[in-house]
């Protein structure tokens, strides 16, 4: 018998999951899918590794807590596996504050911790900790395990790390701690596999989806990111506003007469591409719009990341070799050529036909950064986590 774990990424309206067998030194996807809590009929999809539908159930209305779909999902694991046995569930989290520079075991004191750090981020906090506490109703013996989004940037010191601000704020743990770490740690080692030659260079992998971040990398290790305190800063991203000076909150608030909760929703909700377009937060619509509000915010986009890149080559003493991963990064086109033509004057130079192919590598070859588009698996890196966690603690058949 072979052990498996399950892997939940938390999104704010969806989970993504694998379940990964773990018995080798590398673990082997099984399966993955989609919980879905947020539609008209919340569903859950399975697929083999290869993309093929193996299960799926649609339900009429959202239970609270979700476990009626998490029941489900246990119940074609074990139906579909059940010769393997399930050791653990890993679960991303997005915010670990300055207590937890890796993977832990959960406990109870581990999830109170974990529930203070919701002011930090209250759009993903509360989504990344309950399937805990649903898997804690529904197998309460079954091992869980936290995986954190800023685990991988938690080497971070001063002035990286610092604010402007007094320094009682810092001392209370007001401080830079940076986001995406699973994806920027998976990308790394990817990095050192396919391209050992720039392991060692300076690096900055734009991971750009509905959330967007940069990591600068030197010898794999983060150095400096775009997000903060929370996953608000950085970059315009879905609908999250990114940097923004903080005069125009205290405009909000004092003219507008807006209340904090309203700012947070403003900023969280209703920004970013949404905001700036009027018409969606998805980068796919806008770039298949003709609408000039749409290309506007494909331009404040691509005109953002591409200043914060510069900042980041700006930490790292130079520019050697620039990452694209991310549902963006990874398929538009437009979005990194467009990156491409703004960093021109760093000596990036992006081959048109490598682009619109997709291409592992797609710098051209007048280019002085290497430029390369590397697909992120968060969940794979939760399943190393977790077997880390596990052979530390005990044997695994």
């Amino acid at each position: 018998m072979s052990d498996t774990v399950l892997v939940l990424n938390s999104g704010s309206s969806s989970i993504k999951f694998g379940l990964f067998d773990i018995a080798a030194t590398e673990p082997s996807l099984l399966c993955k899918g989609l919980l879905d809590e947020h539609e008209a009929k919340p569903g859950l999809v399975v697929r083999s590794p290869a993309g093929d539908d193996l299960f799926e159930t649609q339900r009429e209305a959202a239970d609270a807590d979700g476990g009626h779909l998490f029941a489900e999902m246990l119940a074609f694991i074990e139906d579909r596996f059940g010769e393997r046995s399930l050791r653990a569930v890993g679960h991303r989290i997005v915010h670990g504050g300055p207590d937890y520079s890796g993977p832990v075991a959960l406990t109870d004191d581990v999830i109170a911790k974990l529930e203070a750090l919701t002011p930090l981020a209250p759009l993903h906090q509360p989504r990344c900790l309950a399937p805990i506490r649903t898997f804690t109703a529904i197998r309460p013996a079954l091992t869980q395990i936290a995986c954190f989004d800023t685990a991988f940037h938690h080497g971070f010191a001063p002035p990286a790390s610092r604010f402007a601000i007094p320094r009682r704020f810092e001392e209370r743990g007001v401080r830079r701690y940076g986001f995406h770490g699973l994806s920027f740690e998976y990308v790394a080692g990817r990095l050192a596999e396919i391209a050992p030659e720039l392991a060692a260079k300076r690096t900055v992998v734009a991971h750009l989806g509905n959330g967007a971040s940069l990591c600068a990398l030197r010898d794999g290790r983060s150095i400096d990111t775009t997000m903060g305190l929370t996953p608000l800063d950085g970059l315009v991203m879905g609908t999250r506003s990114g940097t923004i000076d903080p005069g125009v909150l205290l405009y909000l608030q004092q003219h507008e007469n807006m209340s904090v909760e309203d700012v947070q929703h403003l900023l969280y909700h209703e920004s970013g591409l949404l905001g700036v377009s009027g018409l969606s937060a998805d980068m796919r619509t806008l770039l298949a719009s003709s609408e000039v509000a749409a290309r506007e915010a494909v331009d404040l986009f691509v005109f953002r990341a591409a200043q914060q890149i510069a900042i980041m080559a700006t930490t790292l003493e130079g520019l050697d070799c620039l990452v694209f991963t991310g549902g963006i990064g990874e398929h538009a086109k437009e979005i990194r050529s467009g990156i491409g033509e703004r960093l021109g004057w760093l000596g990036v130079r992006i081959d048109a036909a490598a682009n619109d192919g997709a291409r592992e590598r797609i710098n051209g070859s007048d280019s002085a950064v290497d430029v390369l588009v590397i697909p992120t698996n968060e969940e794979l890196t939760i399943a190393r986590h977790c077997m880390a966690v596990l052979r530390a603690t005990e044997t695994i058949s």
